[in-house]
């Protein structure tokens, strides 16, 4: 084998990796917040998100919500980490029937007097509801 084809060879397979490399940065950008979940059984006390990711430290919140998608009273919440959280269990402060939908919510840890406790009540802005694009960064599951 020739040493140009060697180098070639090599210059080749290093852009693709690069090439690759890059596109799984750009997916990772396009990603940088949001919640996966799926309707779920909570009999247990609890609801879990498989997936959130987050830009910064902060809380996923379990807000009860029905079909006008408006957030209600807050029944639930677990710390999240800047970065990828996956499977995330928030213990649930009152009980939800089977058929009830809630809403998984993306809340920063900002605003409030005490680091590490979670402070939001509803419309309050300590511990407030992260926005991406204007939109509330939330999945909305059903109990079962």
């Amino acid at each position: 084998m020739s040493t140009h084809f060697k180098k070639s060879t090599f210059l080749t397979a290093a852009l693709l990796s690069t090439a690759l490399t890059s596109g799984a940065a750009l997916a990772m950008d396009h990603g940088k917040v949001g919640v996966k979940a799926s309707d779920q059984d909570v009999s247990g006390g609890t609801v879990t998100a498989k997936k959130v990711m987050a830009e910064k430290n902060g809380w996923l919140v379990v807000h009860r919500t029905d079909e006008a998608m408006k957030p209600g009273p807050v029944v639930g919440h677990a710390p999240i980490k800047m970065g990828k959280n996956m499977d995330v269990a928030a213990i649930l402060t009152e009980e939800v029937e089977s058929g009830e939908m809630l809403m998984l919510m993306v809340h920063s840890e900002d605003g409030g007097s005490k680091t590490g406790i979670f402070e939001y009540t509803l419309g309050a802005k300590e511990d407030g509801p992260i926005r991406k694009d204007g939109n509330l960064v939330m999945k909305t599951v059903t109990a079962k």
